[in-house]
Order: structure tokens, then C-alpha cells, then sequence
């Protein structure tokens, strides 16, 4: 008998883990300009983690349909899609961000 997918629970996991995601990289961000680098580069790591939980449910649901599983397209689900595709942007800039608030900390703390 085939596994019954509760699809919309698998779509709810992509938008929780991937918001999650990137409200812990603002917190990160935040954090850095604190001065608290050591605490954004941990935060920055649980930040991967839960955007890694997301692509992970991505992955088994494009791996269903390309298996045969036939379920419908919803806006439900295409919103996922663009809050996790927004949480990797927005992770990658804040990092990039987080390395530029780490250089001005230490131009302005040589003199």
C-alpha cells in the first residue's frame, strides 16, 4: 500500500523552517552589530540548519513527483516556494553583510 503524504503539512515545514531561518539570520545580523560576533556565527549556523530542514522537505516533495506521486499545485505551495527561495537570499546577503559589519569593527578598533 502507498504512503499517504500529507502534503500540506510537508508545505507548512518549508514555510515554518525557512522563515525560521531567516529571522534567526536578522538575529544574527543584529547581534553583529552589537559587537557580538561569536553569537552571530553561531546564529548564523542555526540559521543553515533550519534552511537545510526546509530544502530537505523541498527535496522529498520534488522527489515524490518526479516518483509518480501526483498532488495538487496550490498557492499554499508556491508560497512556500518563494518564502524558501526569500530565506536563501536573504541568508546569503546577511551573511556577506555580517562579514562587512566584521571588517568596520576591526578598521575601527586598529587606532
Amino acid at each position: 500500500m502507498a504512503e499517504v503524504r500529507n502534503v500540506e503539512l510537508e508545505i507548512f515545514e518549508i514555510i515554518s523552517n525557512g522563515g525560521n531561518a531567516k529571522s534567526t539570520a536578522y538575529e544574527a545580523l543584529n547581534k553583529a552589530h552589537e559587537g557580538h560576533f561569536e553569537e552571530a556565527d553561531q546564529l548564523i549556523e542555526k540559521a543553515h540548519h533550519e534552511l537545510n530542514k526546509a530544502h530537505n522537505t523541498q527535496t522529498t516533495l520534488i522527489q515524490a513527483e518526479i516518483n509518480g506521486e501526483k498532488f495538487e499545485k496550490s498557492l499554499l505551495m508556491i508560497h512556500a516556494q518563494d518564502h524558501l527561495m526569500s530565506s536563501i537570499s536573504e541568508l546569503s546577503l546577511i551573511e556577506q553583510m555580517i562579514k562587512m559589519v566584521k571588517r568596520i569593527h576591526r578598521f575601527e578598533n586598529q587606532g
